[in-house]
């Protein structure tokens, strides 16, 4: 190899740091649905998948993807009908699945998967049925396995009719007021830009709804239901979330086969990356 001169060095583009090569993309799902992705960094891929409302362009998954970068390839994406991803009617879970399958098959067929609420809910059910899963860790899956908190029933029926006459903004009302957002701050959201994002993918409401309205019936979790998730997982939760919802994610992380459970200090649902990042990394290179 000969020597680089001064000159030569200048007339060079700079070389980008592997923790900030990025790249964007898009994976076909098995319906035909096409499914658009972020790829970002160097290193075993990670899969991020969001929950209610996310997307690319809006929610944790795209800072806390950054923030993991340095050490893992990470991977962002669309849920389906979501930012640049098409949808292919009727919906069911198992399209989900089909389309957290595409983007693995991106990442090279094996993967690490986080997801938050009903984003975990998807990578649980991936992980009984996509063996290219290597580890699991998510946050706060939405279940109800006791009566410290009511059924949501009436709250997803109520968001399903709004979305199907079109009542995009009293459908986003309904859900912020299920989840607990207090009054004064919906009313600022309502005049502030995200608003609008909100309501452009609003029409997904009822998709988080298939997928958490099973595991809101207020009964113990099953064991059998989820024997078939055989790999390391890590279940998480905020210490200062609801109880219902730390009731949830302990009584999941005690019928796993191979699951740990971690209250996270000073945390509520809503999410923090810079306090993920390090965990995650952590519990994915263990």
């Amino acid at each position: 190899m000969q020597p680089i001169t001064a000159t030569e060095t200048k007339e060079r583009a700079p070389v980008q740091s592997p923790a900030t090569l990025s790249s964007v993309g898009t994976a076909l799902s098995k319906d035909g649905t096409w499914i658009a992705f972020d790829r970002i960094g160097n290193g075993s891929p990670v899969i991020l998948v969001d929950g209610a409302l996310c997307c690319r362009s809006m929610g944790p998954s795209a800072p806390l993807a950054k923030l993991l970068a340095p050490r893992f390839t990470v991977f962002t994406y669309d849920r389906r009908g979501r930012g640049e991803s098409s949808d292919t009617a009727p919906y069911a879970v198992e399209r989900e699945v089909e389309d957290l399958e595409a983007v693995l098959y991106e990442a090279g067929g094996t993967a690490f998967v986080w997801g938050s609420s009903s984003g975990a809910v998807i990578a649980l059910e991936a992980a009984k049925r996509l063996p290219g899963i290597k580890k699991l860790a998510f946050y706060e899956a939405p279940f109800i396995v006791d009566d410290s908190r009511a059924t949501t029933q009436e709250d997803w029926t109520r968001i399903d009719e709004a979305i199907a006459s079109g009542r995009r903004s009293d459908a986003v009302k309904f859900f912020m007021r299920m989840v607990g957002v207090p009054g004064i701050v919906l009313t600022v959201m309502q005049w502030l830009p995200v608003w609008t994002k909100l309501k452009a993918v609003a029409h997904t409401l009822p998709h988080d709804g298939a997928l958490v309205q099973d595991y809101e019936k207020g009964r113990p979790l099953p064991p059998a239901q989820w024997a078939a998730v055989t790999v390391p997982a890590l279940v998480m939760a905020g210490a200062k979330s609801s109880t219902w919802m730390r009731q949830g994610n302990l009584a999941l992380a005690n019928v796993l086969p191979h699951a740990k459970y971690r209250a996270l200090d000073g945390q509520t649902h809503a999410l923090k990356p810079h306090v993920h990042a390090p965990i995650l990394a952590e519990f994915f290179k263990s």
